[in-house]
């Protein structure tokens, strides 16, 4: 019923919906992350060095890590839960990942910034640049009315949906006082994760500071920032109630711009957000100096930034480069997120990383969607309200000064030259998927991980650090674990497959699958739960160096080094609003590999750098993916 959604006199529903249990209900009872038990932690990184070292090699490094867990290490680990203990509003985890990003002084393009890039509107005419445009942009204020109203369903996984997604328990559970309604959900089998990166999702920024970025908020902002051809332009699209702009004005604007020819900046500003980030900040800073800090001020506090790219997208590949990193003279990649639509109406995100992790992102994409394709807030046959959007739509102007014009230059180079080198491919497997790998029993992720073990062993002969990433956002301001799916089992699995098949039966080779499909299983239950020894590690290394101690053997061991030199960095997201995903690799002879494991195919980007070959690798998982399907199958396969 329109109440229900709220619409506001200027008959636009103002909100997405109304959550009869408030937004942030869950937050105060959530669980705490855990600290592991240090010898967990070793045990679980020796686990993941078995695999990457030869016999000497990992005698020392077990050697140096049952000497830290003895020594200095149990000092550290102490010391940190006793500060844990002492912190129990937040997790362990919370200022070391926030410092690992925001001292992070790589460029956040292509480096940190991730991308997921929308479906099309299945009603194709929808699907024009102005009319998506408004509809998502539209769809994004409402997002974050009803996130500021407290109107937002909150974030539950639901593992029995049929007794916890129910009208009924909503109704009881929200009755429960919040410092216990956690409880409530847990009874019913639903774990309700934490919400607290939402608000950053808004009117957020990150800035460039010398050593270390500052992450900016300024939630009393009205306006959005549109990027079209190089320019600035800001208006607003909440009015001085907190209503929303009616979609017909939105859509005024946003064809406005669209049909502003004013010539592209010689300068485009867009590109220093494309650079190193102590380079960015003494720039910034003298931009603010040469008197841009108005223009400046409006960028940072802006709701998110909208690009609207002027051309359409020819393939899947060219959408990747569109999204991952596109032209950065349309860009403002510290923005928290870009809403990039191009010619035809392809929609994407690319986000910055360091205020929020995918989770937050999903979902407000999988809402932006949903809303904007069931109940567009404007259809082909709407006018655009007759308004004068030369008064209300402002253009920016930067004032720049020859250092200012020599830095834009530079980092355009720098730019040009890193994307150059950039070479992404994709495929799709569509002999089979979830279903089938369900039907015979093993886990879907876990093949997909074992098919990239696999043809990364039939690539290059050998085994090497790998990262999946995994949230443990079901803790108090949980943030992401890592799991290591290279281990002895998929080892030897990739060795029977690529160079053994003679020795082994088809029965032999479904073991060996199956073998690996438990033990990633395991190690994905126990990452979920805060249980990995990445994190871990990782805060007692910043402990010690916080204390300005010397750094210990453990971390000074070569073997440590190469765990973290990952070079096969994935992550996977499986979405109904999501076509597809990926990032940059995350050394320079890595890959980056985004995935989903759909009911019926299996699809696949990768990214990387000339020191390897991105197209073989994904040849090599496609035989892998091959191969393995056909041993569930029960068939014999040959080398």
């Amino acid at each position: 019923a329109p109440g229900r959604r709220g619409y506001s006199g200027a008959g636009a529903a103002e909100f997405l919906h109304r959550s009869i249990v408030p937004t942030m209900h869950y937050q105060k009872s959530l669980p705490r992350l855990p600290v592991p038990k240090l010898e967990d932690t070793i045990m679980r990184y020796l686990n993941a060095q078995r695999p990457l070292l030869n016999d000497d090699q990992f005698r020392k490094t077990e050697e140096l890590a049952h000497a830290f867990e003895k020594g200095i290490g149990r000092e550290l680990h102490e010391q940190l839960v006793a500060q844990d203990n002492q912190n129990k509003h937040t997790s362990y985890i919370t200022g070391p990942w926030f410092d690992m990003y925001l001292k992070a002084r790589e460029p956040v393009v292509l480096n940190f910034n991730a991308f997921m890039s929308f479906n099309p509107d299945p009603k194709s005419e929808y699907n024009d640049q102005l009319i998506r445009a408004t509809n998502m942009t539209v769809s994004a204020i409402r997002f974050m009315k009803t996130f500021r109203a407290g109107y937002l369903e909150p974030e539950v996984f639901h593992l029995n949906p049929e007794k916890s997604d129910t009208e009924i328990f909503k109704k009881i559970i929200r009755f429960v006082p919040s410092s216990i309604s956690w409880f409530g959900a847990y009874m019913v089998n639903a774990y309700p994760l934490d919400m607290s990166q939402y608000f950053r999702l808004f009117n957020s920024t990150r800035l460039p500071k010398l050593n270390k970025d500052e992450l900016y908020t300024d939630e009393k902002a009205k306006h959005l920032l549109v990027l079209r051809n190089g320019n600035f332009y800001v208006f607003d699209v909440i009015d001085r109630d907190g209503n929303m702009l009616k979609p017909s004005e939105i859509q005024a604007h946003l064809k406005y711009i669209l049909s502003d020819n004013s010539p592209a900046p010689a300068f485009p500003l867009g590109y220093l957000t494309s650079e190193n980030r102590d380079m960015w900040a003494l720039l910034r800073k003298n931009l603010l100096e040469n008197g841009n800090e108005e223009a400046l001020q409006k960028v940072d506090s802006a709701m998110f930034c909208l690009s609207l790219d002027d051309f359409p997208v020819k393939d899947l590949v060219h959408l990747s480069h569109t999204m991952l990193h596109g032209d950065a003279a349309n860009r403002w990649y510290d923005k928290s997120f870009n809403l990039i639509i191009t010619k035809d109406g392809t929609a994407g995100i690319n986000f910055e990383h360091s205020w929020g992790d995918g989770v937050a992102v999903l979902r407000f994409q999988n809402e932006v969607f949903k809303d904007s394709t069931k109940t567009p807030a404007i259809s082909p046959q709407s006018q655009p309200a007759s308004v004068d959007s030369s008064r209300a739509v402002q253009k920016l102007d930067f004032k720049l000064n020859d250092a200012l014009k020599a830095g834009i230059t530079k980092a355009k180079q720098k730019f040009d030259a890193t994307v150059e080198s950039l070479s992404l491919n994709m495929i799709q497997f569509q002999e089979g998927g979830k279903e089938l790998l369900k039907q015979k029993k093993v886990s879907p992720d876990a093949v997909a991980q074992l098919a990239f073990q696999m043809a990364f062993f039939r690539q290059y002969d050998q085994t090497v650090a790998t990262y999946e990433s995994c949230s443990t956002a079901a803790f108090k301001h949980g943030r992401t674990e890592t799991i290591r799916p290279a281990s002895v089992h998929t080892k030897k699995c990739s060795e029977a497959f690529v160079k053994e098949l003679s020795k082994h039966s088809t029965e032999e080779l479904q073991n060996l699958i199956v073998e690996c499909s438990k033990y990633h299983g395991r190690l994905t239950k126990e990452a979920a739960m805060g249980q990995g020894f990445d994190r871990h590690l990782f805060s007692l290394r910043c402990l010690a160096l916080s204390k300005g101690l010397a750094l210990p053997d453990f971390y000074q061991d070569q073997a440590y080094a190469r765990l973290n030199h990952n070079i096969i960095s994935t992550s996977t997201l499986v979405s109904p609003a999501v076509q597809l995903g990926g990032f940059g690799p995350v050394v320079a002879d890595g890959f980056g590999v985004g995935y989903q494991v759909q009911d019926d195919w299996i699809g696949c980007n990768v990214s990387s750098y000339p020191a390897r070959n991105g197209k073989e690798f994904l040849q090599c998982i496609y035989k892998s993916l091959e191969d393995i399907f056909n041993v569930l199958k029960g068939k014999k396969i040959s080398s």
